[in-house]
């Protein structure tokens, strides 16, 4: 197993939550209003800039009704 860096993780998390916003049909202003989050903190989650909560994390996958695993796919 080829271990990833801090950054990558992030930013395969990140894109990880876009591909699935994305193919929910949400922007990220709707699932900021969503979850009560600022549009910025979902964008840099999305860029891997930031290492979000695990509660966040939670909102998001009851949000979407998906296994937190779906966030977590790290194969790239």
């Amino acid at each position: 197993m080829i271990k990833k860096d801090k950054s990558e993780i992030l930013k395969l998390f990140g894109k990880n939550l876009r591909k699935v916003r994305e193919s929910k049909g949400f922007t990220q202003e709707q699932l900021a209003n969503e979850l009560g989050l600022e549009i910025s903190q979902i964008s840099r989650i999305e860029r891997g800039v930031i290492n979000t909560s695990i509660y966040t994390l939670y909102q998001v996958s009851t949000f979407f009704d998906i296994d937190v695993n779906e966030l977590f796919d790290l194969s790239e």
